[in-house]
């Protein structure tokens, strides 16, 4: 009786199960749907089509040449940071043409992860001013390559122009913990960000 009534206590019923929204987004070839793969513990809903000659003189593929399919509409995954916390995640498309898809993906978002590629560094423009003017709190991460030049966390803030609270991380898109650690670096900065605009609401 004791050990059904444990086993009761520790799993939590659907109405205690907190469920967030995160955006991975960033360039064409970045890594997003490698990092939804990667991390998500269910199979990944993918939306990949093969790159064709009518997107040869749209898409640059400068960087990724081997790249052969891009997403057109989004990927999506789960993972469980911990128990009562699971996270939605929605890989956005990179190509500018579909760009279109993103306000819709990106409501009722917690927050967004914007991959970079310190090849393409300029390629997370786009999604960093998406989100800097949505208010959308967001980290930027570093994905590592083979063959490119290490670069610290300072060097790609500055360059990208970053608010100084805004987190820079570098990771291994390809790698489960790794991406686990810059889903958690998002839900608390998110969650900082959202404390403080709940205190400056309240003051106010």
């Amino acid at each position: 009786m004791d050990s059904a009534r444990s086993e009761h206590s520790e799993r939590l019923d659907d109405s205690q199960v907190l469920t967030l929204k995160i955006l991975i987004a960033g360039g064409f070839g970045v890594g997003k749907t490698t990092m939804v793969g990667s991390v998500s513990e269910i199979r990944p809903l993918r939306t990949e089509e093969q790159l064709s000659l009518a997107g040869a003189g749209v898409d640059d593929l400068g960087g990724v040449e081997q790249k052969t399919t891009t997403t057109v509409a989004m990927d999506f995954g789960r993972i469980t940071i911990r128990e009562g916390l699971s996270v939605y995640l929605f890989g956005t498309p990179g190509q500018d043409r579909f760009w279109f898809l993103w306000d819709e993906l990106a409501t009722g978002a917690l927050g967004a992860v914007v991959l970079a590629d310190t090849r393409r560094l300029t390629d997370c423009f786009p999604a960093v001013d998406f989100f800097e003017h949505r208010g959308i709190p967001f980290v930027v991460a570093v994905n590592r390559f083979a063959g490119t030049r290490d670069f610290r966390p300072e060097e790609v803030s500055r360059a990208l122009d970053l608010e100084t609270d805004t987190p820079v991380v570098i990771c291994d898109a390809r790698r489960k913990e790794s991406g686990k650690e810059v889903l958690i670096n998002l839900v608390e900065h998110a969650g900082r960000v959202h404390a403080a605009r709940l205190l400056a609401e309240v003051g106010g």
